[in-house]
């Protein structure tokens, strides 16, 4: 979900004025959102709201999104009270209201978007949309064919059934390491199937997301998606979602 801000900061971001400024416009009574008089400087915006100052629209920032390699113990998410390190903290050389599309959590590793684009974090999130994500679990104890085919079928979690997954066992002994593919956004959800089957996770990286993948992007580095990139993430999510589709794992990850 995009990450709301208040509306003050929202309307010096776009360059209009000072955040002081906007507050005074603000408590005037001369700034809409959503085609409502807003004076309250309380109020907390999101990208997808329209908002006008002094009867003209707030300059529409330009949407970017970039491909984020967050490195262990970082917060996916814009701030955080206690002072933890995030994975905005990374890009404060670009001037965007950025937010997170999706979390991995604290100790998860490995490709995150980071955009502002509103529209392009609701489709990628929206469980219609069956965005395949891929993750690579290094587990403790040897993880074989059996274990791999149950967690194919689904597993019976705290939270219900999981969908079936693509599973992949590139090496399996004292500690194995599988890839495993998903398409639902569940909290914590391939370190609970993990644990359901009894294998401690020792790490775990996303390499993918869609046919987005890291390839050789360090951790702590990010590099701006490309418009045809952006456009064709839409397209699949969409596609998706139009004509209910889900996909076929009884395909073998490649």
């Amino acid at each position: 979900m995009e990450e709301k801000v208040r509306l003050q900061k929202a309307i010096a971001a776009s360059g209009v004025c000072s955040r002081r400024k906007a507050e005074t416009l603000i408590v005037e009574g001369k700034v809409k959102v959503n085609g409502v008089i807003c004076n309250k400087l309380g109020t907390l915006v999101s990208p997808l709201d329209h908002i006008e100052v002094i009867g003209e629209n707030l300059k529409e920032e330009e949407k970017v999104t970039f491909l984020f390699h967050k490195p262990l113990g970082v917060l996916s998410t814009v701030k955080d009270d206690r002072g933890r390190k995030t994975v905005i903290d990374f890009f404060k050389d670009e001037n965007y209201r950025l937010f997170p599309v999706g979390r991995l959590d604290f100790n998860t590793t490995g490709a995150l978007l980071i955009t502002n684009d509103g529209e392009l974090a609701n489709l990628i999130t929206h469980p219609s949309s069956h965005l395949e994500k891929t993750y690579i679990a290094i587990v403790e104890g040897r993880f074989t064919p059996e274990a791999a085919l149950k967690m194919e079928k689904g597993l019976f979690l705290d939270d219900g059934m999981t969908a079936p997954c693509k599973v992949k066992i590139l090496f399996s002994n004292f500690e194995s390491k599988v890839a495993i593919t998903i398409h639902e956004g569940r909290n914590r959800q391939v370190r609970r199937m993990c644990e359901h089957l009894g294998f401690k996770v020792k790490s775990l990286m996303r390499t993918s997301i869609g046919f987005i993948d890291l390839g050789t992007l360090k951790r702590g580095k990010y590099r701006k998606l490309t418009d045809i990139e952006i456009a064709t993430l839409k397209r699949l999510c969409i596609n998706n979602k139009e004509k209910n589709i889900i996909p076929d794992y009884k395909k073998k990850i490649s």
